[in-house]
């Protein structure tokens, strides 16, 4: 096989990379679009928001607003919860905290047991159904947030592919324009020549 040949298929293997590439990219980039916005939607139909600006100026442990949320939730004060790094902070330095606070830590299965072992106590029920609540609009924010961030690497992957591909474009170019410039008879092989020094 001659040189020019071996630079024709190996260029046109990257040809076919290349594609495939784009296409990987293309695909990732629907995902990631397609992921951000059915959290942003399904996020916007729930109507959370953050309380407001006014309410982070006296922080008060066992209040609405305890000193741990400062640096994270009063980022976001008085937005609406709409991205998933929004639903992360608010499932785990608002809602958590506030479960955390609460007898038996606000730990639904511990809650509820106490519960049904007294059927006639009022407030155990309605704590109960206080945890149960809190702890399932948590575990909802932080399904969205893992779903947002399945979108964000996705958003990488699809990044890299594109990169990768203009990577192997330049290589493909490089490949055919070597080609075009190798004599057809020069074998694939071809040994040069070397100079012995007297």
């Amino acid at each position: 096989m001659s040189r020019k040949v071996f630079d024709m298929i190996t260029s046109a293997g990257g040809i076919v990379v290349v594609i495939v590439l784009a296409v990987a990219g293309a695909l990732l980039l629907v995902g990631h679009n397609y992921a951000n916005t059915q959290v942003r939607d399904q996020l916007a139909q729930q109507q959370i928001y953050f309380p407001p600006k006014a309410a982070f100026a006296h922080p008060k442990a066992g209040t609405e607003i305890t000193p741990s949320m400062i640096p994270t939730v009063s980022q976001y004060a008085g937005q609406q919860v709409l991205t998933g790094e929004q639903a992360k902070v608010y499932a785990d330095n608002f809602i958590a905290v506030h479960l955390s606070e609460m007898p038996y830590h606000g730990v639904y299965a511990k809650i509820s047991a106490a519960a049904r072992a007294n059927p006639a106590n009022k407030a155990l029920a309605s704590l109960e159904q206080t945890s149960f609540q809190g702890t399932t609009l948590r575990a909802m924010l932080l399904e969205a947030y893992g779903f947002w961030k399945i979108g964000e690497i996705m958003l990488w992957g699809a990044i890299a592919s594109f990169a990768l591909a203009a990577l192997m474009a330049v290589l493909v170019a490089l490949g055919f324009w070597h080609a075009s410039r190798t004599p057809a008879e020069v074998p694939l092989l071809a040994r040069q020549p070397t100079s012995i020094a007297a």
